[in-house]
C-alpha cells in the first residue's frame, strides 16, 4: 500500500500505556507531532493497561510526561483533551468489548473514519493474546485502516518467532503489522541510503575494488542496571546483533533500490540478509568473540561486575559484549568484512560507523616513521549525529608532508534542535502508513536463522574466561586479536568523534 504525506485521521490505542516506554518515549513523541501540526484534530489516544485509572487521572500522567520531558508547553491542556483511558485484562474479552465501545464513540466525537493504530508496548508475551482477542472480539472490524506496532524482542529464537508471526497474522496481514526496531528512526541511519544513494563520490567506490572493510560499533557506558532479569535471557546477541546491528549492515551493504518504496528497500535488505555467510560450530570462534564485564573504576568511581549485579546468576554465561566478522557473499562485497561490536559498561556511549577505504595503489608520500592515514566515512548516530570525511592534505609550510584533514557535517551544531526523536519519526510513519523503516518478516527470520547457530554454541559452552574484560574498556583483548588477524584494527570512537562545525 502507497503512503500519503498528508496525515489521516487516527485512533491509537496503546496497551502498556502506564508503562516507562510509553512515559520516556510516546507521550512526548506524540506531543512534538501534534506541536509540529502533523496530527490533525482528528485524533485520539487511548491508554489501556491493567490498573484502574479515571480519564482525568491518566491525562494527568501524560501532562506530567510532556512537561517532565519538554519543560513548559503552552498548548498542553488542549493535547492531553484528546486522550482516554481503558483498564484491560489482556485474555478477557469482556476488556475488548468495553474498548471497543469507547472506540466507536470517540470514531464519531473526532470523525476518525474508522482508522485504527494498536501500539503494544508491553512485554512480548501478550503480543499473540492480545492481537487474537482484537481480531476475535471486534476490535480490527473497522471501515478504516488498522495496523499492529510492535516493540522487540520479536521472539527469542527462529521457532518462537515464527510461532507469534502465525498468531498474530491471524489478525492482520503483513502490510498492517509495524515492527518498529528504533535504530531505523534514527537521523543518520536514515541517512545511510541518502549518502549512498545521492552521492556520485560515494556509490562508484562502494564495493569490494575500493573498501577494505566496514566497522560498525554501539557501546555504552551504563550496565544492565535493573534489567538483570531479563538481560539474563537474552545477553548482547539478541538484545543487540539480531535487530539493530544487522539492520544497520543490511543498510550498508544492499543494492540500489530501482525506486525509493517500501517493498523495493525492503527487498534490497532481504538480499543483503541473505547473502551473509553462515557461521556455525567450530568456525563460530574464528568469527565471534563474546565479553562479559567485571568490575572497574570509571571516573573514581568502583562499579559491579555483570555477576553481582541485582537478579543476575553469579556463574552466568550471559554476554553482556559481542563483536563479529560478517562475510557477505556476492559480486559487490567478497572478501569485505564487516566488524560489529556492541556491549555494556564500555569506555563511551556511542554507535558510529566506520568505512575504510583501501590504500592507493602506490603511495607517494610514504613514511616509515608516520605512514599515510586511510581515507575514512564516519557515519555518527548517536549521542552526535553527522558526517565526518577523513582526506590527505598537504600540510603549512615548504615541505610535501601530507595529514589528515576532517570534513564535518555535525547535526548538533547545524540543526541539531529540530531533529526529531526517533520514535516521533517512527510514529508519524506508521500513521502515515509508510513501512519503509520498520522490520519485515523475511528480514526478522534471516536474522533469527543467522543468530541462532551462534547463541546455540555458546548456550551449550560454558565460557570460563568470564568476566573477561574490566568497566570502562572497550571489551575483551580477544575481539582486538580478531582484525589483527585480517591486518585491520578496531578505530576508536573517541578519537573519531564528529566537530562541531
Amino acid at each position: 500500500m502507497e503512503h500519503t504525506n498528508e496525515t489521516p485521521s487516527s485512533l491509537i490505542m496503546i496497551f502498556g500505556a502506564t508503562g516507562d516506554l510509553a512515559k520516556r518515549k510516546l507521550f512526548p513523541s506524540l506531543y512534538h507531532l501534534y506541536r509540529k501540526g502533523k496530527l490533525t484534530d482528528h485524533f485520539a489516544v487511548v491508554g489501556v493497561a491493567r490498573r484502574p485509572l479515571s480519564h482525568e487521572e491518566f491525562k494527568e500522567r501524560v501532562k506530567d510526561s510532556v512537561l517532565t520531558s519538554i519543560g513548559e508547553s503552552t498548548d498542553i491542556d488542549d493535547f492531553i483533551s484528546h486522550f482516554y483511558y481503558q483498564a484491560n485484562d489482556v485474555s478477557d474479552s469482556d476488556s475488548y468489548q468495553e474498548l471497543r465501545k469507547l472506540a466507536a464513540d470517540l470514531d464519531e466525537k473526532y470523525s476518525i473514519g474508522g482508522n485504527r493504530i494498536f501500539y503494544l508496548a508491553m512485554a512480548p508475551e501478550f503480543f499473540g493474546t492480545i492481537a487474537e482477542h482484537l481480531k476475535s472480539d471486534g476490535l480490527t472490524d473497522t471501515e478504516g485502516f488498522k495496523r499492529l506496532v510492535i516493540e522487540k524482542p520479536f521472539g527469542h529464537d527462529l521457532p518462537s518467532a515464527q510461532e507469534l508471526n502465525d498468531r498474530i497474522r491471524t489478525a492482520f496481514s503483513e502490510s498492517e503489522i509495524y515492527r518498529i526496531d528504533h535504530y531505523l528512526g534514527k537521523e543518520m541511519v536514515q541517512n545511510i541510503e541518502v549518502i549512498r544513494f545521492s552521492n556520485a563520490l560515494f556509490e562508484p567506490l562502494w564495493n569490494n575494488r575500493y573498501i577494505s572493510n566496514i566497522q560498525v560499533t554501539s557501546s555504552e557506558t551504563l550496565g544492565v542496571e535493573e534489567r538483570g532479569g531479563y538481560y539474563e535471557k537474552s545477553g548482547a546477541l539478541r538484545d543487540m546483533v539480531q535487530n539493530h546491528m544487522l539492520q544497520m549492515v543490511a543498510l550498508l551493504a544492499m543494492e540500489p533500490p530501482i525506486r525509493l518504496t517500501t517493498e523495493e528497500i525492503r527487498s534490497e535488505k532481504v538480499k543483503a540478509l541473505r547473502a551473509l555467510r553462515p557461521i556455525e560450530g567450530e568456525e563460530i570462534k574464528d568469527y565471534f568473540v563474546r565479553g562479559q564485564y567485571g568490575s572497574g573504576q570509571v571516573d573514581g568511581k568502583e562499579l559491579p561486575g555483570y555477576r553481582e549485579e541485582h537478579n543476575v546468576d553469579e556463574q552466568s554465561n550471559t554476554e553482556t559484549y559481542v563483536a563479529g566478522k560478517l562475510m557477505i557473499d556476492n559480486f559487490r562485497w567478497a572478501g569485505v568484512p564487516f566488524y560489529i561490536r556492541t556491549g555494556k559498561r564500555m569506555t563511551a556511549k556511542s554507535t558510529k560507523i566506520v568505512v575504510q577505504f583501501k590504500d592507493i595503489p602506490m603511495n607517494l608520500y610514504y613514511r616509515k616513521d608516520e605512514p599515510l592515514a586511510p581515507n575514512l566515512l564516519v557515519i555518527h548516530i548517536q549521542p552526535e549525529e553527522g558526517i565526518t570525511l577523513h582526506l590527505n592534505a598537504k600540510k603549512s609550510g615548504q615541505n610535501t608532508e601530507a595529514k589528515t584533514v576532517k570534513l564535518n557535517f555535525s547535526n548538533k551544531s547545524v540543526d541539531g534542535m529540530n531533529t526529531p526523536e526517533a520514535y516521533e519519526k517512527l510514529l508519524f510513519d506508521c500513521i502515515r502508513g509508510d513501512a519503509t523503516n520498520f522490520t519485515h518478516w523475511d528480514e526478522v527470520a534471516l536474522s533469527w536463522s543467522f543468530v541462532d547457530k551462534i547463541s546455540e554454541i555458546w548456550e551449550s559452552t560454558k565460557e570460563t574466561e568470564f568476566p573477561n574484560y574490566e568497566s570502562g574498556t572497550m571489551g575483551p583483548r580477544e575481539a582486538d586479536e580478531m582484525l589483527a588477524k585480517d591486518g585491520f584494527f578496531w578505530w576508536p570512537v573517541a578519537n573519531l568523534e564528529v566537530d562541531n562545525c
